[in-house]
């Protein structure tokens, strides 16, 4: 008896640590995310009309006519300060192509759209000083917290007009 109550408890044990093991670091929001929407996936950035995946840690942009998904941000967008920006946390969408309603989005959100005051999760990275060169590294690997940049391009599925 007493080997079949040890063996359940082995048993439970094993199964309690394997539940917990699997939602570590599943879809955590970037510091620069705001506070209090720990459930949301997508952020939509109006001044640099992209999105962020939270769950895929991605950024969605339209490039030459197609939706791109990738880890790190665009070039061009290196500088932009997302500490600073405003994010739109999208609440009201569930699956894969926040884009879809894309002509929804920029026209509720222009660029420069303040909403509700926003706290970050964490704070700003404070400028470093190379001590080779006198090159100056923001701290930060562009916002996302991830560093490579894996990219998966996906077709422009957004509802007819092809804008973006």
């Amino acid at each position: 008896m007493k080997k079949l109550v040890f063996a359940i408890a082995i048993f439970m044990s094993a199964l309690a640590h394997s539940q917990v093991s699997v939602n570590v670091n599943i879809g955590t929001p970037p510091n620069w995310g705001p506070v209090g929407y720990d459930d949301s996936r997508y952020y939509y950035l109006p001044d640099i009309d992209i999105y962020y995946d939270v769950t895929e840690s991605q950024y969605i942009y339209f490039n030459n006519g197609v939706w791109v998904r990738e880890r790190r941000v665009p070039a061009r967008y290196r500088n932009y300060d997302f500490y600073s920006g405003y994010k739109v946390v999208l609440n009201d969408y569930r699956g894969s192509k926040p884009y879809s309603y894309h002509s929804k989005h920029r026209a509720a959100y222009p660029k420069g759209y303040v909403g509700k005051p926003q706290k970050n999760r964490g704070p700003k990275p404070e400028k470093n000083y190379k001590s080779q060169g006198n090159q100056k590294s923001n701290g930060h690997d562009n916002g996302n917290g991830k560093g490579k940049g894996n990219s998966k391009n996906e077709q422009n599925h957004s509802h007819g007009n092809g804008k973006h």
